[in-house]
């Protein structure tokens, strides 16, 4: 007697993942959150609407793992800015990490993050809560590294480590909006050497 096989359990996704994942962080980079529609992210990501619920959730919950995409690729640059050996070369690598990844060639021009936050009221709470988050461990890496450059003598007693933390992402944020306004590389690496010429001596 034959055995009766059994039909597998679930369907294969039928499509890649991590690439539509990709595409979808380029759309929200683009465009923004509030720019996109679910029809315009799943043409994008090549898939249906009932594989983007299934392997990602609702839009906002798409948008959270871009962003974490996102943190952890382009934007990676502020994470490496934090070990060089001085506050200066913090500064300077994490000024210069935004101009590469606000001009980077194939890509949008711009932040992601900072089209995030344009859009911040038609976020929804997971997906606000997400960009806040990262929004407040990129000040507070700063402001830790800065703490630590004090205490080593690098930057004066009487630097402000939150401060200059918030010097640097207003000026990273701002340096994203000239790059999606058309600033060239060079335009925007004058801006970031002026900006450096404020900065504390050790």
């Amino acid at each position: 007697m034959e055995e009766t096989r059994r039909a597998p359990i679930g369907r294969p996704r039928g499509f890649d993942a991590d690439e539509a994942l990709q595409r979808a962080m380029v759309v929200f980079w683009e465009h923004g959150y509030d720019g996109v529609s679910l029809t315009d992210l799943t043409r994008a990501m090549g898939i249906t609407k009932t594989s983007m619920y299934a392997a990602f959730g609702n839009k906002e919950d798409l948008f959270r793992k871009a962003l974490e995409r996102y943190a952890e690729g382009p934007a990676s640059y502020s994470t490496r800015a934090l070990r060089e050996p001085t506050a200066r070369e913090v500064a300077a690598a994490y000024l210069t990490g935004s101009i590469d990844a606000s001009t980077r060639a194939g890509c949008p021009a711009g932040c992601l993050g900072v089209q995030g936050f344009l859009a911040e009221g038609h976020l929804g709470p997971g997906a606000g809560e997400a960009l806040a988050a990262w929004r407040d461990d990129n000040r507070a890496h700063l402001r830790d590294r800065f703490r630590q450059a004090i205490d080593e003598g690098d930057l004066p007693a009487g630097a402000d480590p939150d401060t200059l933390a918030r010097y640097l992402m207003t000026m990273a944020n701002g340096i994203a909006v000239q790059a999606a306004t058309g600033a060239t590389r060079d335009e925007l690496q004058r801006v970031a050497d002026a900006a450096l010429h404020s900065w504390p001596p050790a």
